[in-house]
């Protein structure tokens, strides 16, 4: 088959971060004076922390302690456990016996046990934190492959947008107007996709496996069109066509750039699909299998716990 021009579309990384959303589970203002530290187990959800007054230290299994500077913005996607505090050797403490004060349905005002009393000197610290849940499954392979810490200060001389969401996070934080904390909410949302998406683009140079999928034209176009149809019954011949190749040069470029075979990744994505229905939008497992194209409920469950490693019924109480 003669490769076959295909009319311009995005990009797939554009593709794939117009469909990625971070929904705010909960954003907290902290105030706190020194020594303070506190302790985050690990999440379901993604965390993020916007550091706006005085350097503090975060430390993960993986990095050790390291120091944050006023500016300095984290994410962890997979909300990897980790400490904040004023100084490694300040006593650790749950974020949950903090003071906190009800500002709306999920945003809070966050205090320091000394700073909860009346007539203390300014806090030391200032910070914007909060909980994000990705609208992918944990195991989608963009999730998978990125770091625990993703840091914004990093991508920062590379990309204008994030400093500038920085800049205007600190603007918010500093001047604490009314409705500073809902605005600092939908800033973070956007902070956060933009500091992915300089991840994907800047800090990836030698990526391979999905992230090298993405950037290669021909089974960037075959990944976009699978994630953005997953209970679409997708044939080798329908995909070989998207990426404009022969059968057999579409199943050895896609396997030797992805790492498994077509079939394999697209029963993959259906089954993050078929989890996220379960657990998230409460579709019975008959729905979705019949949804999905599998014969019967007993054969789409046997595939779904040899993807998942459990069956349907544990993604519903999950």
């Amino acid at each position: 088959m003669v490769s076959k021009e295909l009319p311009e579309t995005p990009d797939t990384l554009t593709e794939i971060l117009l469909g990625l959303r971070l929904d705010g589970v909960e954003y907290g203002r902290y105030v706190m004076s020194e020594p303070w530290a506190v302790a985050y187990h690990p999440k379901r959800e993604a965390m993020f922390h916007f550091v706006a007054q005085g350097h503090c230290w975060i430390q993960t299994q993986e990095t050790g302690w390291m120091l944050l500077n006023p500016g300095d913005a984290l994410l962890l996607p997979r909300g990897t456990p980790h400490v904040l505090a004023s100084d490694p050797g300040a006593p650790i403490v749950e974020p949950g016996v903090l003071p906190r004060q009800a500002l709306s349905d999920n945003l809070y005002l966050v205090k320091s046990e000394a700073d909860a009393a009346e007539g203390q000197p300014a806090p030391s610290h200032v910070l914007f934190c909060g909980k994000m849940r990705f609208n992918l499954d944990p195991l989608h392979p963009l999730l998978a492959m990125m770091p625990d810490l993703m840091r914004a200060c990093d991508l920062a001389q590379r990309d204008p947008a994030v400093l500038a969401l920085l800049e205007a996070m600190e603007r918010e934080v500093a001047m604490d107007r009314i409705g500073a904390c809902g605005i600092l909410a939908r800033l973070a949302d956007v902070l956060a996709a933009s500091i992915i998406r300089g991840w994907v683009e800047c800090a990836c140079s030698n990526a391979s496996g999905w992230i090298a999928a993405v950037r290669c034209p021909q089974i960037g176009r075959v990944l976009a069109a699978v994630h953005k149809q997953p209970e679409r019954e997708w044939s080798v011949a329908e995909l070989a066509e998207v990426m404009g190749a022969s059968r057999s040069s579409f199943i050895e470029k896609f396997s030797s750039t992805v790492g498994e075979t077509p079939a394999k990744y697209v029963a993959r994505v259906k089954m993050f699909q078929a989890r996220e229905w379960i657990a998230r939008e409460g579709m019975r497992v008959a729905v979705v299998a019949n949804r999905l194209g599998y014969d019967s409920e007993a054969s789409f469950s046997r595939a779904f716990k040899r993807i998942i490693g459990h069956p349907p019924s544990e993604a519903r109480a999950a």
